[in-house]
């Protein structure tokens, strides 16, 4: 939620004293993380230890679904047993061809994932430079913190998106505490240089906005009826 890495390596250690299998849903981690992409594990070089990994399509490969990882034997056993399986449709074969696409750029083409993380590096240390509280995040995924009510965090994102062409999502109490205001930015790799200066310096405005009061009246929303002329 807030871009920082589980300690994998160190909970991978304490399977030489206990024995437990280890269950890991890297989401935003696969594509991502580590030399090949590979995920956190492999960024913390413990892949051998992960027993059972959990991703998805719907971030580093901008599509839908999701998949398990495996021996076969608990493979199956999810399969022929997880009712969220078995009552589901499979994939749409346009999106499974596409994945199949997606998988090979992310295996092939390293100099993706090393523009994403110029994008990353450029967005958060620029954040941090201009007094931004972004967390611990370690990942892509930048958190900013502001103090405010679920009201004014309604009525940012409502800005953002209608007066500065930004979107990003929100995270209000009772994920975080209350009186706190998480919003979430997720760099890509096609953003430029130039999208991160400008949000960063959106942010700057909207923090100023924030403390002066703004944000504590609704805020006007476009016409719907003009959008669709």
């Amino acid at each position: 939620m807030a871009g920082d890495i589980g300690k994998l390596d160190k909970i991978v250690e304490m399977k030489k004293e206990f024995p437990f299998r280890l269950l890991v849903d890297d989401a935003h981690g696969f594509g991502t993380m580590g030399k090949r992409g590979a995920g956190v594990a492999e960024h913390l070089n413990c892949i051998d230890g992960v027993d059972v990994y959990f991703g998805t399509f719907a971030k580093s490969m901008a599509g839908i679904g999701g998949f398990v990882l495996s021996e076969r034997s608990i493979v199956d056993h999810l399969r022929f047993n997880m009712r969220s399986q078995i009552f589901a449709k499979s994939l749409p074969m346009p999106m499974v061809i596409g994945g199949l696409k997606r998988l090979e750029l992310l295996k092939n083409k390293n100099e993706i994932r090393e523009q994403l993380w110029i994008i990353v590096r450029a967005l958060q240390n620029g954040l941090r430079e201009k007094g931004f509280n972004i967390g611990k995040t370690e990942s892509p995924v930048t958190p900013v913190y502001f103090e405010g009510g679920v009201d004014e965090g309604t009525n940012v994102v409502v800005d953002l998106r209608e007066n500065y062409g930004i979107f990003c999502s929100i995270v209000t109490y009772p994920v975080i505490p209350k009186g706190v205001l998480m919003l979430r930015l997720i760099p890509t790799a096609v953003h430029t240089l130039e999208d991160v200066e400008r949000t960063i310096n959106v942010f700057s405005n909207v923090k100023e906005k924030l403390s002066q009061g703004f944000y504590n009246k609704p805020m006007p929303m476009r016409n719907l009826n003009s959008l669709v002329q």
